[in-house]
């Protein structure tokens, strides 16, 4: 399994992306909304994709809204994760077809938590 961790936070990225390899994951990264869907267009395609919201040069809901046009990408499961704590930026992201919605500060066991309840561990 794939995952793809994007957060224009270096902190954040290499805390999300132990997390995911310990659970098994072959993880790469990316600093904003671009250049994560530079790297899904490059391929190989990711399972999974977990999001920062609030990022640089494309943003998380804004990656997520260019994913979904997508149909060959429709199978990607999609995770904010983001201090964006707000009911409707967390209706505003499920409507635009992310999965599921983590806020920071979380634990790995809340990471893990999501990716089983999606079906992924």
């Amino acid at each position: 399994m794939r995952a793809l961790v994007i957060d224009d936070s270096r902190a954040m990225r290499t805390i999300l992306t132990r997390t995911m390899e310990q659970l098994g994951f072959e993880v790469s990264s990316a600093g904003d909304g671009q250049e994560a869907l530079d790297a899904v267009q490059a391929g190989p395609k990711p399972d999974v994709c977990l999001i920062d919201w609030n990022m640089p040069v494309m943003n998380g809901l804004e990656f997520i809204v260019e994913v979904r046009k997508h149909r060959e990408w429709r199978d990607i499961t999609l995770m904010m994760v983001t201090t964006e704590a707000e009911q409707a930026n967390i209706v505003r992201a499920l409507a635009a077809g992310a999965h599921e919605y983590v806020i920071k500060p979380f634990t790995p066991e809340i990471i893990e938590d999501k990716l089983a309840m999606l079906g992924l561990l």
